[in-house]
């Protein structure tokens, strides 16, 4: 019997913990492989981890399961980034941290500068540490960027939050004196919103959201306007779902499993991120089959249209099979039950990006459990599935 679901597994929180396997992990992979270590159904791994390549974290994830993951099941928090080509061809200055020039160049980005490369070219501009200041030039200055790409936070914040700034202040020529502050200001493309994550410590983590959020308080008070992003993408944005989904159907199809995929099941540990990006991409499923548009975005009108593009895609889309998207929320990661029995979540302060709508059912799982073992158990469950 062809399987008619797909799960989307996060990783950080879920599947690892800093470096360490949660031992539910290994478990909930011997049910989904079958005895030559293939696995039974389609599988997408949806992290908003960036800082690497896919290949790099397919590894790391195979070494945590023990068994093969390839680069095509995983989404970064930056691979629908490959979906905007209108930037492709444009000269882009690049933040964060790992190797984000070999990113950009696998997304398809032609012309990118990095912080470091910027900071060559312009040596007055940073001055967080002076010994650190270069003697020669870097041979592109003249050249101006036309937008940013943000992948993920940086290792030194204020030489980044220093330098972007100063791209959008002088319109993409940091070297130049602008009478007035150009506005709008250029594209701003920004991967991972993750206020917070978890690793190896007790405590959660800041994440690219909580640099995300400097930047719009220091662009605010520079200016006196709101700093506005072309897209958003990494959970919760319903961009990333629908690449998701797009995987798990090409998975699908390269099995040969005929049976058209209906339902998806998105196991994360952070209500965020992980849940209410899986409930809002099902209302998004939801109104598309009732031919309407409803989107749980608000503000800007920048903000809204990758978002709103796709619903326009998924409305207009005949062949689209998958019906739900539902959230499980394990236990192993940012949320923590108290009890043997698991409390509906309650968010009292809204930990998600300013451009998506505080709607608190969207923070509601449509299940909670202990572990990953005990998520993929319900879905089996539920699909009547051994």
């Amino acid at each position: 019997q062809p399987p008619a679901f797909g799960f989307l597994f996060d990783v950080d929180g879920v599947l690892v913990r800093g470096s360490q396997p949660v031992p539910a992990a290994r478990r909930a992979f011997q049910r989904l492989a079958d005895g030559g270590g293939r696995l039974r159904v389609p599988v997408v791994f949806l992290t908003n981890a960036g800082n690497c390549l896919r290949s790099a974290k397919a590894r790391e994830v195979s070494q945590a399961l023990g068994l093969e993951v390839s680069p095509e099941q995983v989404i970064l928090s930056h691979s629908p980034l490959q979906l905007f080509s209108q930037f492709h061809q444009r000269c882009m200055l690049v933040a964060g941290q790992g190797p984000v020039e070999e990113n950009a160049h696998n997304l398809g980005f032609k012309h990118v500068v990095t912080i470091e490369a910027l900071r060559k070219a312009y040596p007055l501009l940073d001055m967080v540490d002076l010994s650190r200041r270069p003697k020669e030039l870097f041979p592109n200055s003249s050249q101006n960027l036309a937008g940013v790409i943000l992948f993920g936070e940086p290792v030194r914040w204020e030489t980044s939050l220093q330098l972007i700034a100063d791209v959008l202040l002088s319109n993409g020529n940091p070297g130049a004196e602008l009478q007035e502050v150009p506005y709008p200001h250029l594209p701003i493309l920004a991967c991972n919103m993750d206020l917070l994550w978890m690793a190896e410590a007790k405590m959660p983590r800041f994440g690219h959201g909580t640099f995300l959020l400097c930047l719009e308080s220091i662009y605010k008070k520079v200016t006196g306007r709101e700093l506005k992003y072309e897209a958003l993408i990494g959970k919760p944005s319903p961009v990333t779902y629908r690449y998701a989904q797009y995987l798990i159907q090409q998975q699908a199809e390269k099995q040969g499993w005929k049976a058209p995929i209906r339902r998806l099941y998105a196991v994360g540990d952070n209500p965020m991120s992980d849940i209410y990006g899986a409930n809002l991409y099902n209302n998004y499923l939801k109104s598309a089959q009732q031919n309407q548009v409803q989107a749980g975005l608000k503000r800007s009108p920048q903000a809204a249209s990758p978002q709103t593009e796709v619903s326009l895609e998924l409305r207009n889309d005949c062949n689209n099979s998958v019906e739900s998207c539902e959230s499980i929320l394990v236990c192993t990661g940012v949320y923590r039950h108290n009890g043997a029995v698991a409390k509906q979540t309650e968010e009292t302060v809204f930990h998600g990006h300013r451009d998506f709508c505080f709607d608190p059912s969207l923070l509601q799982a449509s299940h909670i459990v202990q572990d990953v073992d005990d998520a993929v158990q319900l879905a089996f469950k539920k699909e009547n599935w051994s």
